[in-house]
């Protein structure tokens, strides 16, 4: 029975998507608050993402969009007085903020518990010392260890324990600050980073367990000691690669059943021994021989894995947590799957699914590609196959890194035997990749699993695939009959080889070799995910593709409804440039056609969203988004009820990549056309549309070669921003400053985009830029927001912070942004979404660029101006019109509110945190509030970066900086803060009579350098602008050591004076708490 005591509970979010923790957290705080809604629980939920369903209105009862922060808490703790506090809902952040609570003595002032996970569980777990105690009293077996609280125990410790080491600071997140230590030196500059990361200021060394393997266990327990286990997981990678970082299988593919018993077994006592009530997660080292095993950790909260288990299975794990927190128990819960039985009963999987992680290293070059205990992968995707093999291929394909398949897909690279070797030893992100390579070269099966570590079945696995391509290869040149290379084709399909990888070997085309399978009846047929094994009836549906031996209708298990239905084509992995804003639109779109009564059917491969929840669509297939599996799927939907058609707009560039590929295959895309959407991505076309309109745009050209890009850039003058055609994040985009630039850059970017040629505009310095998002019904246009860019053109738009309402813009250039993107949408013919960029220079407004699909904002804008653009956008698309919506001209916001990006720089060593065209950032957070200093400062502290009210301000700023600065340095030196610069600024400040203390550069001297300040903790906020060198000079090393030391630091002077407001309006006023009910009403 639920406890009746508990009324009111409030639930944790993640904030921003970081490196670590990504949309699973969006997935299972929106599942946590609608299963206690169910329950009739009042429930307030807390996050700073507005890129998130769980912030939407109606997910929970009180919604607040602030930062994760104590002292703010406690003002919504004061003002709601919750019952209880649900942590595990919110990844590390809620577990960290939980305990901060509980430290400061909130909880108990106000009489609030902890819920799922007490102090004392989250303490055990957390901390390495009551952890390892813990394991010992149930005679579970850990790795040697020693938990240290300074550098000198860390080099003590490691005279018995050994190099290498590693080491893992407690209450950190994806392995942050952690590393392995191969000797003192690098044992002492991982261990002061971890120490600095620890909240509790603990490392742990840990012996060394590198190629060892690594298996996780997703364990559930309610208050009458029930538990089962969910989901086991192997990572292929051995030990010493982050287990988000590894490719995962589920369920695991090597264990014994009786080794397999006893991690199940070890699982069950220790969630027992914790005393946890909900889903956690227990990660195991297994020796390589299968003799010994240590526990590695226990997360006794929802996690990256338990989103993976949740969607492997079918088994709603943070639903399901959620309610044993309140005191139901798994018996009493049902199986929403099955309708028919008990969340007591364990699932069964009876098929492979292969996680794959995402990596950002295309938009950061300078980075170490290495995998290690640290995480550096932005997203994951999963694939689900009815056998190893093919789950392994739909996974690489589900990537959206432009491959098909492991091998043979016209992209393989080639690779020296050195290159081989030191990438087999030291894995990357090419790892799986030049495994495939190495095989297909001739290597052994010994030699790959000696160098990698790997077990040798899953590179058996891989090397049966590079035997089916050469098979491929022979029967592609010889003349065969049919029923022969019916049985090549299907073996090959059922080892998840693609089209493409077909096409390429037979010399042929991709729709050539889609109607032979056809001819020859090689079609796939779905399989349900149903919990069980199909031992019960699924109510869910839930599908994957596979190739059986022979194709009968009765083997398909996805049966076409006779409805009206509508396919939208999903994002798929969380990248730089693509996040989950794009889930975001995509669950609005389902939402509203759920409203409409018109069937809801979504292809996604991301298990961290909520798109790919169970119950979020009328029918979800779990498989690649390239054009093979998408025609698959609409021709099974085709041959029941009416399919309207494709939506594409709100999957990103992934989806709107493949809408002309669609289009000329007899498929209709809903909302505006593929020709409009090339009308707005072809330069030469668009120029003819804007010139049409009138609508001023920076004098510019397209180039197809270096020779052709310098006779533009002759014409229209540097700076010039370069950037190619159909890209998303701004992804090779950059501003050269003369020809060396230029020339660099013409080599690098040609190849970015094969098919498109590169973009040159004449680059509007000190422009202001501005953002839009409008809904267009092919009559009227209804503008969500315009919004100012807090730093100045030249800034990515998705790494600038910006402000809804504009703050500097006048009523007349308003007027004109909005009369500009009514013309163009009009014109382009949009039917849906649009978003425009414009810039403003001395009052004349200059169009960037127009995107007739939903962009990174639309979220944000949504929350800003309480309108649901993308469930409007739907409503168009199917035909509904503005005006009897009830919308029309500019939406009015209520209230000041800040957008600021998030970075990952912390997590990716050797990359300089400089702003540029470029998009770096892996996610957002808000500020709102009555004005715009408080709403800029709540910004900042959401993002995770707090800004000093008083202390030093350290400024070094590039030559053509130099006549701002004095100002901004006046200010600061009004507000109490002490100046420190370096001699060329320093001598600057002194012209205008501002006190400045003079620090050396580093090149002239550590002492006394500024960087010996900040590492003495004397430098309390940074005002650094970059002057675009590549060389890493004194710029790099302060910014670098500002992400590491954790001091906000501002690379652009807009940042700058947007901080001096925010400092301001905090200094003369307390900041309030508003939950977005009490401001939309």
């Amino acid at each position: 029975m639920k406890r009746e005591d508990i009324k009111k509970v409030m639930i944790l979010g993640s904030g921003p998507i970081v490196i670590g923790q990504a949309a699973e957290f969006d997935f299972s705080g929106s599942q946590a608050c609608k299963s206690l809604k169910e329950e009739g629980i009042y429930t307030i939920l807390v996050n700073s993402n507005p890129a998130t369903i769980q912030t939407d209105t109606n997910i929970a009862d009180k919604v607040y969009l602030e930062p994760l922060n104590p002292k703010i808490l406690e003002k919504i703790i004061e003002k709601e007085q919750p019952d209880a506090i649900l942590p595990t809902m919110g990844g590390q952040t809620g577990l960290n903020l939980a305990m901060e609570l509980s430290k400061r003595g909130i909880l108990e002032k106000h009489g609030v518990e902890l819920l799922g996970s007490t102090e004392s569980v989250i303490e055990t777990s957390e901390d390495r010392d009551l952890f390892n105690k813990a394991m010992e009293e149930i005679n579970q077996p850990i790795a040697k260890s020693a938990a240290v609280h300074s550098v000198e125990e860390a080099i003590e410790a490691t005279k018995e324990l050994g190099y290498p080491a590693i080491v893992r600071p407690a209450f950190t997140l994806g392995g942050t600050g952690g590393g392995i230590a191969n000797n003192e030196e690098e044992l002492i500059e991982i261990t002061k980073k971890g120490l600095k990361y620890s909240m509790i200021k603990q490392v742990l060394i840990d012996q060394s367990l590198l190629g060892w393997k690594e298996y996780e266990y997703e364990v559930m327990r309610d208050k009458n000691d029930t538990c089962i286990v969910v989901c086991n997981m192997e990572n292929i990678d051995p030990m010493g690669i982050h287990t988000g970082e590894s490719i995962v299988t589920a369920p695991s593919q090597t264990l014994s059943d009786e080794f397999h018993q006893k991690l199940r077994d070890a699982s069950l006592q220790i969630i027992r021994h914790l005393k946890i009530e909900g889903g956690c997660n227990v990660q195991f080292a297994v020796n390589p021989e299968m003799t010994d095993y240590v526990v590695i950790e226990v997360n006794p909260r929802v996690s990256r894995s338990s989103a993976l288990a949740s969607k492997a299975t079918g088994y709603p794990i943070a639903k399901i947590a959620a309610k044993i927190a309140i005191g139901r128990t798994l018996d009493e819960i049902q199986n929403d799957v099955t309708k028919e039985t008990p969340a007591s009963f364990e699932p069964t999987i009876d098929y492979v699914v292969v996680k794959i992680p995402r990596w950002p290293f295309d938009k950061f070059r300078t980075v170490d590609k290495k995998l290690g205990t640290s995480m550096k992968s932005t997203g994951e995707i999963m694939a689900i196959g009815r056998n190893l093999e093919e789950a392994l291929q739909k996974a690489v394909r589900s990537l959206d890194i432009g491959r098909f398949g492991i091998i043979a897909d016209g992209k393989d690279k080639e690779y020296s035997n050195s290159e081989i070797v030191d990438i087999l030893e030291h894995a990357t992100d090419e790892r799986l990749f030049v495994i495939a390579y190495a095989l297909d070269k001739g290597w052994s099966v010994d030699g790959i699993c000696e160098r990698t570590g790997i077990n040798p079945f899953f590179i058996e696995k891989i090397k049966k695939i590079i035997d089916c391509k050469k098979e491929l290869e022979v029967i592609s040149r010889i003349p065969v009959d049919d029923e022969k290379l019916k049985e090549i084709l299907l073996k090959a399909k059922s080892l998840g080889f693609s089209d493409v990888q077909i096409s390429k070997i037979f010399s042929k085309t991709e729709n050539e070799i889609r109607d032979l399978r056809k001819r020859l009846e090689v079609i796939p047929v779905y399989k349900m995910v149903d919990t069980c094994a199909a031992e019960f009836e699924a109510k869910t549906p839930y599908y994957y593709s596979a190739y059986e031996r022979y194709f009968d209708e009765e083997q398909n298990e996805s049966i076409p409804s006779d409805r009206k239905k509508v396919i939208i084509l999903g994002s798929g992995p969380i990248r730089i440039g693509q996040g989950v804003e794009f889930d975001y639109s995509t669950v609005h779109a389902i939402f509203a056609l759920k409203e409409l009564g018109i069937e809801a059917i979504i292809v996604n491969n991301n298990p961290e969203t909520v798109s790919t929840d169970y119950d979020t669509s009328d029918k979800l297939y779990f498989e690649p988004l390239v054009y093979e599996e998408i025609m698959n799927i609409i021709e099974n939907e085709n041959k029941n009820g009416q399919l309207l058609g494709v939506i594409v707009q709100f999957g990103g560039q992934t989806a709107i990549n493949l809408a002309m590929k669609l289009y000329n295959s007899g498929v209709n895309i809903l909302g505006t056309s593929p020709q409009s959407i090339d009308l707005a991505e072809d330069r030469d076309q668009f120029i003819h549309v804007l010139e049409k309109l009138k609508i001023p745009q920076a004098d510019g050209a397209t180039a197809f070669s270096e020779e052709q890009a310098l006779k533009v850039v002759e014409r229209i003058g540097y700076p010039a921003l370069v950037r190619p055609s159909y890209v998303l994040g701004g992804r090779a985009m950059q501003i050269v400053y003369n020809t060396e630039d230029l020339k660099d850059y013409m080599r690098e970017a040609v190849k970015v985009s094969s098919d498109h040629p590169i973009l040159i505009d004449k680059f509007l310095e000190e422009a202001v830029e501005v953002d839009v998002d409008a809904v267009c019904d092919g009559e009227s246009v209804f503008i969500g927001a315009i919004m100012e860019h807090i730093e100045e053109a030249g800034i990515h738009s998705g790494d600038s912070a910006c402000v809804i309402p504009p703050q500097t813009l006048s009523k007349e250039v308003i007027e004109k942004i909005a009369e500009h993107t009514t013309k163009l949408a009009l014109e382009l013919g949009v039917i849906g979404l649009l978003n425009i960029q414009y810039a403003v220079k001395d009052g004349v407004v200059y169009i960037i660029e127009a995107n007739p699909r939903a962009s990174r904002t639309i979220p944000y804008v949504s929350k800003s101006v309480g309108v649901p653009l993308a469930k409007i956008a739907t409503n168009a698309i199917m035909g509904k019109k503005l005006k009897e919506m009830g919308y029309f001209g500019l939406a009015k916001s209520k209230y000041v509110s800040v957008k600021e990006a998030v970075f990952p720089f912390l997590k990716l060593p050797g990359v300089d945190p400089v702003l540029s065209p470029e998009m770096k950032s892996t996610g957002e957070a808000i500020g709102i509030d009555q004005d715009f200093g408080k709403a800029f400062y709540k910004s900042q502290l959401s993002a995770n970066m707090e800004l000093p009210t008083s202390g030093t301000v350290f400024i070094s700023v590039r030559n053509r900086d130099k006549d701002n600065i004095t100002k901004i340095a006046k200010k600061y030196h009004n507000l109490g803060f002490e100046i420190v610069a370096t001699r060329g600024t320093a001598r600057e400040l002194r012209l205008f009579d501002i006190p400045v203390r003079e620090v050396r550069k580093i090149s002239e001297s550590m002492q006394n350098s500024v960087l010996d300040l900040m590492q003495k903790g004397e430098v309390d906020l940074i005002i650094n602008t970059s002057s675009g060198d590549k060389a890493k000079t004194d710029g790099y090393f302060i910014r670098r050591a500002a992400v590491e030391l954790n001091i906000p630091c501002m690379t652009t002077l807009q940042g700058a004076y947007a901080a001096i407001k925010a400092i301001e309006a905090i200094k003369s006023g307390e900041l309030g708490v508003y939950s977005l009910n009490e401001l939309e009403n």
